[in-house]
């Protein structure tokens, strides 16, 4: 599979084996987050280059939606929600809660169209969170991985205007919706 990914590890562009989201702890300190991601892909199996997400959201309630061949499993944990662009918040200790969203396409992607994806379903994420009422953009530590087969005919563009970019935008929002659901 190519990927697109703000993964701490095997975030970038690129071609990969697996993708997985680590469940840790609140208190969770761990720095050497490939030597924790290679253990896990062992533990499981795995081999070969991967991305891993962390949070310490409940990883066994991934939030699944799927729309037009695009599906999104979220794990949603919002206890501590913040806006992008909110300068006070600058240097802050970070606190758990995360947004973590694995992205599979039926198509392939441009690099141009792939960099696009990601804000296509950046944008359905806080869509999802304004209309919950939750007051942020995500959290501090929210991560994204879009998956496509790696020889798939590319698609050039993905923002939620075109066809491949509404669907990504449609299954995110029902995910994060869905994930969303109960928590404030």
């Amino acid at each position: 599979m190519a990927v697109v990914s703000s993964a701490a590890v095997g975030g970038g562009m690129g071609e990969i084996g697996w993708a997985v989201n680590i469940g840790v702890t609140s208190d969770y300190s761990r720095t050497d987050l490939e030597d924790h991601a290679h253990e896990v892909a062992a533990e499981l199996g795995l081999a070969g280059s991967g991305v891993a997400l962390f949070t310490s959201a409940a990883v066994d309630r991934v939030s699944r939606a799927e729309h037009a061949g695009v599906a999104v499993d979220a794990t949603v944990g919002v206890s501590h929600p913040t806006w992008a662009a909110d300068v006070a918040a600058v240097g802050q200790e970070w606190a758990p809660g995360t947004i973590n969203a694995v992205v599979q396409l039926p198509v392939g992607l441009e690099p141009g169209a792939a960099v696009n994806a990601v804000a296509t379903a950046t944008e359905a994420k806080v869509q999802a969170l304004m209309g919950r009422g939750i007051a942020g953009t995500g959290t501090a530590s929210d991560a994204i991985a879009i998956v496509w087969p790696a020889h798939a005919d590319a698609e050039k563009f993905a923002g939620p205007r075109s066809t491949v970019g509404a669907s990504i935008a449609q299954a995110v929002h029902q995910a994060v919706w869905k994930g969303t659901g109960g928590l404030s």
